[in-house]
């Protein structure tokens, strides 16, 4: 006897997904126009996944500012001391993104986009200075575009959870 296939979780309502992708494109334009403003790129792959999780999952805790922000810059850090030992090679980015994953999840800072964050650090080896500044204004401006769906937006979850 077979046993009927649960039913599928049901996705969200269309005007949710058109305001998570409102507030997503929102925040991601502000992220190239402030880069624009200062001649330096604060748009990178990575804070596009973590602007994906703000506005998609906003309950979740990887997606809560505390995560954001202190997985990125630890992250960030952890990439930056791996560089410094292995310089910038593949091996040096695994290495790189492994040791993220196991800090974030000693620290309680779990945020996935954040391991590529360190793979970013040691494949392109930037100079701490600008880079760390500009991603700690990047996750800021994140997390507080992150504020505005469930007071402006009608967003069902309020952001954020947990501080």
């Amino acid at each position: 006897m077979s046993v009927p296939p649960s039913p599928a979780t049901p996705g969200p309502h269309p005007l949710h997904a058109l305001r998570a992708t409102a507030f997503a494109l929102g925040a991601l334009l502000l992220l190239v126009g402030v880069g624009v403003l200062l001649h330096e790129p604060l748009l990178i792959p990575p804070l596009a996944a973590s602007a994906a999780l703000v506005h998609g999952a906003p309950g979740l805790p990887i997606s809560q500012p505390r995560n954001l922000i202190g997985g990125q810059l630890m992250s960030a850090a952890i990439g930056f001391g791996t560089l410094a030992v292995t310089g910038s090679t593949g091996w040096g980015a695994a290495v790189a993104a492994s040791l993220s994953l196991g800090a974030m999840m000693l620290t309680h800072l779990s945020h996935s986009p954040a391991a590529a964050t360190s793979v970013i650090v040691v494949l392109q080896a930037p100079h701490p200075v600008p880079f760390l500044p500009l991603l700690a204004l990047a996750t800021v401006l994140l997390v507080a575009i992150g504020l505005l769906p469930g007071r402006i937006g009608g967003h069902p979850v309020r952001y954020p959870v947990a501080w």
